[in-house]
């Protein structure tokens, strides 16, 4: 990136105190206090040197090394706004993005990373998450990061260093993890995933957690050893972009769900949970007679050879098997 003038810092500073304030105002941080000073400190407009926004006329693009001075504010102002930005696009699609900073701020405090904890990031997308991680920890060997984009670990890689942080920035298929790092204590993902890979479970030490999107929802898993994981769902939601290379099953018919039903978040994630198990009818069945459970009553267990989700008790009778 280029010089900016003492103004474009200036103004820098003062945006990124106003996130800390409102999202320390949310008391996202009050269990571990810690991850403020990391927000406030770590610069998010330099792993966003341009981003864009959705407009009528399609995608505005937001440069920080714009002519314009008025440009110039409005990008950095954007930068520390607390939403996502979206950051790669192509042929209209949505690739990379960085997350929106309460979201990052409550999943990092939900992680639970402790002093001299090693954390696997899946999807390095700017680099700015792994840039909170290396701050908090302290030692940037802890850290690693994993993208499947060459131009992506390129450009976090980058950004990273221009903050002054030096993580493993590696470029591989984020679903295989990164083998020759392990083993890890904290495995975190920022992109959605159908299931639990096993190679996370297996590359990481026994008592470790695993915080991972699945469906619409934050999954916070325990790691027992021997192939072993379990946890439940956060009751909170989460949208992120994909893993690539995944796919996923159709949704179905949803011919037979009210209409009502479609609407209501919680039970579009029971949807995206259950996809190519349930049908949308069977879905809707199972949450009228449960009574509409919130995410935090669902949970997964993973074994070597199984993996599935389940409401209420890992044995009991709602249980979905997910693809392997």
């Amino acid at each position: 990136m280029g010089a900016y003038d003492s103004g474009i810092e200036a103004l820098a500073a003062m945006a990124r105190a106003a996130l800390v304030r409102e999202i320390d105002a949310e008391g996202v941080w009050a269990a571990e206090p810690v991850w403020r000073e990391a927000f406030a400190q770590v610069p998010r407009h330099l792993f966003v040197p341009y981003y864009y926004v959705a407009g009528a006329r399609g995608y505005e693009r937001r440069w920080g090394e714009s002519p314009d001075p008025a440009a110039r504010e409005r990008w950095v102002r954007g930068a520390y706004e607390d939403v996502p930005l979206a950051t790669r696009l192509r042929d209209g699609e949505l690739i990379s993005s960085s997350s929106q900073p309460s979201l990052m701020a409550r999943m990092l405090v939900a992680l639970g990373a402790s002093d001299g904890d090693r954390v696997l990031e899946i999807g390095a997308g700017t680099g700015y998450n792994a840039a909170l991680l290396a701050h908090r920890l302290g030692d940037d060997d802890l850290v690693t990061t994993v993208d499947l984009e060459p131009e992506i670990t390129e450009s976090a890689r980058r950004h990273l260093a221009a903050a002054g942080y030096r993580p493993a920035v590696v470029t591989g298929d984020g679903a295989r993890g990164v083998p020759d790092r392990a083993p890890y204590d904290r495995i975190i993902a920022t992109c959605a995933l159908p299931n639990v890979p096993r190679a996370w479970v297996a590359q990481c030490t026994e008592g470790a957690r695993i915080l991972t999107p699945v469906a619409t929802g934050l999954l916070a898993l325990t790691v027992r050893g021997g192939g072993h994981a379990e946890g439940r769902f956060l009751p909170s939601p989460a949208f992120f972009v994909p893993l690539r290379g995944v796919t996923r099953a159709g949704v179905g018919d949803l011919g037979g769900v009210p209409s009502q039903a479609l609407e209501d978040e919680l039970f579009q994630f029971l949807v995206e949970l259950t996809r190519g198990v349930l049908s949308p009818r069977e879905a809707h069945e199972v949450w009228v007679r449960e009574g509409r459970p919130g995410r935090e009553r669902f949970g997964v267990s993973v074994e070597k050879d199984r993996e599935w989700a389940w409401l209420d008790d890992r044995e009991g009778p709602s249980v979905w098997p997910l693809p392997a």
